[in-house]
């Protein structure tokens, strides 16, 4: 059951990828929403599911993925993370983000894409 959700995302992530990665935008070198509030919006709200801190890779729901995991999938971007959370998922509680707490979450997760692994 778990590698078949695993599975699921890995085919949604993989096509929200391939579905943003053709739309130029002016915005694409843009930073959005703000990282600090995205962190605390997801302590609050994702936490209970996923590991949300930087190099924690134990979620307490051993099917959601950590947010550091997330964030080093190879393709990441903002974009993908967008489509993601404005789609609806079997493995994820059906919750709408307005979009300022959606772009801060996105904030947050591309904020750990780039750190270096925990030793």
């Amino acid at each position: 059951m778990y590698q078949l959700r695993l599975s699921a995302m890995r085919s949604l992530v993989t096509a929200a990828i391939l579905a943003t990665a053709s739309m130029p935008s002016a915005a694409d070198s843009q930073e959005i929403g703000d990282a600090k509030r995205g962190y605390d919006f997801a302590a609050q709200h994702c936490a209970e599911c996923h590991a949300i801190d930087f190099g924690n890779p134990k979620s307490p729901n051993a099917d959601a993925p950590s947010f550091t995991s997330v964030a080093q999938t190879s393709g990441m971007s903002g974009r993908a993370l967008a489509v993601w959370l404005d789609t609806t998922h079997p493995t994820m509680p059906n919750f709408v983000l307005h979009a300022d707490d959606r772009d801060d979450v996105i904030a947050y997760i591309m904020s750990l894409k780039n750190r270096p692994p925990p030793k």
